[in-house]
């Protein structure tokens, strides 16, 4: 995989953690890394700059992980909707990873981050893309990861069987 050609934009409000991912991906090859303290400089940003991956924090100050991904994906003046979203955060409970899933999120990376982690999620958002979604109260990357083998109809949960009206 080549990743010098990839332009990400790191989104994090801390310095530090913001230089650790800037080294991990100039350790595998990435040239064109850009920066955002926030989800309002991150959208700004994009605006300038045609960016492949995002890879952003969960909890910031003015504009956080969540509420920045949401307006990546649903917002009518969004610069790239369809921009697939790394959201690497401390704050892993199962709530937190259920609303960074519902805003749209494509992968979700836990701290501490290691190289091999990054390179594999990464690795997923690029050769394992997942089609997007829109429905009602959602857009982004399908959330259904795994296809059972067996499974014939048009519907994926007992609740969609139901909601149809034969009559």
């Amino acid at each position: 995989m080549r990743f010098d050609t990839l332009k990400i934009l790191l989104v994090d409000d801390n310095q530090h953690m913001r230089l650790l991912l800037t080294e991990m991906l100039r350790a595998i090859g990435v040239r064109n890394i850009f920066e955002a303290i926030d989800g309002g400089e991150a959208l700004q940003m994009m605006q300038r700059v045609p960016i492949d991956i995002v890879i952003t924090d969960l909890k910031m100050g003015l504009l956080g992980g969540i509420e920045f991904v949401n307006l990546l994906r649903r917002s009518p003046a969004s610069p790239n909707p369809f921009a697939p979203v790394l959201m690497v955060t401390g704050h892993s409970t199962m709530r937190r990873v259920q609303d960074a899933r519902d805003a749209g999120v494509n992968e979700f990376l836990t701290k501490p981050v290691t190289g091999r982690s990054l390179v594999h999620r990464l690795t997923l958002l690029i050769e394992h893309p997942r089609p997007f979604i829109r429905c009602e109260g959602y857009f982004g990357p399908d959330r259904r990861r795994q296809v059972a083998a067996g499974y014939k109809g048009p519907w994926r949960r007992d609740e969609d069987a139901i909601a149809i009206d034969f009559g």
